[in-house]
């Protein structure tokens, strides 16, 4: 079965591979299903309600909500988060409109769908960053409705971190104080952020209504899951009394996977803080060996500054693509640097491109395409951009 190998290549997704999670396997034994509400006692005794409160303390205490003013559960997924956060939005605001950069993950298209909300799409600049100046511009088209703005901490794409307190200097300014609704996307990178000393701090102090991250992306787990926190006041407009569970639910699924927190107690208390901002540290610093390789190369290439996400030119080969499971938009493609990923295995990701990219042009001469409407010119080898290739 070619599965592993495949499995070990894999460069693309923002899967952290490096977990062993062995201790644990007697409890794959058990039908574990967290119902309801996290906080409150229901009739099913199979669970691991304890274990998902104490992963939801920390991911508050990260994100300086203190216990008695927040709610949040383990999630599914990274969508799901996106799902709740912008639900919660919605109902805070029922005539409200969701603002949302082009580039934010695909989920909070789909809650808008979900939800029957308008949604306006807000353009982003070459880093894939929110574009503040066509923000304020749309919101001007709406003074009269409320906003609920989704915030990208890492866009999928290019790893791009929004401006949280730019977009909430321009609610304010466009006179949307106490008429607003912000849920931070944080899937991969929410969790690398308060790690890295020069990134703008996510943080509840500010105004904002919910964070998700994603717990098998950098955190690592064997199953999909999240984490998503709103504030306690927010959460009292979709909690409903289940009568047959003895329990209150203002989750998205209800039945939750009661594995999940397990493993992300088990990973949040054998890393630690220290532990996490290492693996944060190792990732910044082997992207930037990968973009510093691919340039040497010739090849064009792109770094977010907190972003472990390396965006170059799409290769011309699917084999090749499939090969390493790259991910693909347009004229471009993307490696995710994870804690798995070591410099071995980006050098010979690196060597293997630069030897295979002459034959995808064979016959017709080879040329580095272009690809500065995607990541600026300053950072595109092609004929027309590199001015190593101009004549003076």
């Amino acid at each position: 079965v070619p599965v592993p190998q495949t499995y070990e290549q894999k460069l693309w997704y923002p899967y952290n591979l490096d977990f062993d999670f062995s201790v644990m396997a007697q409890f794959q034994n058990f039908s574990i299903n967290n119902l309801g509400d996290p906080f409150i006692e229901s009739n099913y005794g199979v669970h691991s309600r304890q274990f998902e409160v104490a992963v939801l303390d920390w991911f508050a205490r990260l994100w300086d909500l203190q216990q008695d003013e927040y709610w949040g559960y383990i999630t599914n997924c990274g969508t799901e988060g996106n799902l709740h956060g912008l639900l919660v939005g919605r109902e805070l605001f029922p005539d409200g409109i969701i603002y949302a950069s082009c580039e934010s993950h695909y989920s909070v298209f789909k809650a808008a769908r979900m939800y029957r909300v308008e949604c306006v799409e807000i353009d982003t600049l070459v880093s894939g960053e929110m574009n503040c100046a066509d923000f304020k511009s749309k919101l001007s088209q709406n003074p009269g409705r409320p906003a609920i703005v989704n915030v990208n901490i890492g866009t999928t794409v290019k790893g791009a971190i929004d401006d949280l307190d730019r977009i909430i200097r321009t609610l304010e300014k466009c006179g949307f104080r106490d008429r607003f609704y912000i849920h931070c996307d944080g899937a991969l990178a929410g969790l690398m952020m308060p790690f890295i000393k020069q990134a703008p701090k996510v943080t509840f102090k500010k105004p904002i209504g919910s964070v998700s991250v994603s717990g098998h992306k950098f955190m690592g787990c064997p199953v999909p899951c999240g984490v998503v926190i709103t504030r306690l006041e927010h959460v009292k407009v979709l909690s409903t009394d289940i009568e047959y569970l003895s329990s209150r639910d203002a989750t998205i699924m209800g039945s939750r996977n009661g594995h999940a927190p397990m493993f992300l107690w088990y990973t949040l208390n054998k890393k630690g803080y220290r532990g996490i901002r290492k693996e944060v540290q190792k990732c910044l610093r082997n992207a930037h060996h990968l973009a510093n390789r691919l340039r040497e190369a010739g090849v064009s290439a792109y770094l977010n500054e907190l972003s472990s996400t390396v965006v170059f030119e799409r290769p011309h080969d699917e084999a090749f693509v499939h090969k390493w499971q790259l991910a693909c938009e347009g004229s471009i493609a993307h490696v995710v640097v994870m804690p798995n990923v070591s410099v071995e295995k980006l050098n010979n990701f690196v060597e293997e491109l630069i030897g295979e990219r002459p034959r995808w042009h064979e016959g017709g001469g080879f040329r580095v395409p272009c690809v500065a409407k995607d990541i600026g010119q300053e950072n595109c080898l092609c004929g027309v951009h590199d001015k190593k290739l101009r004549v003076v």
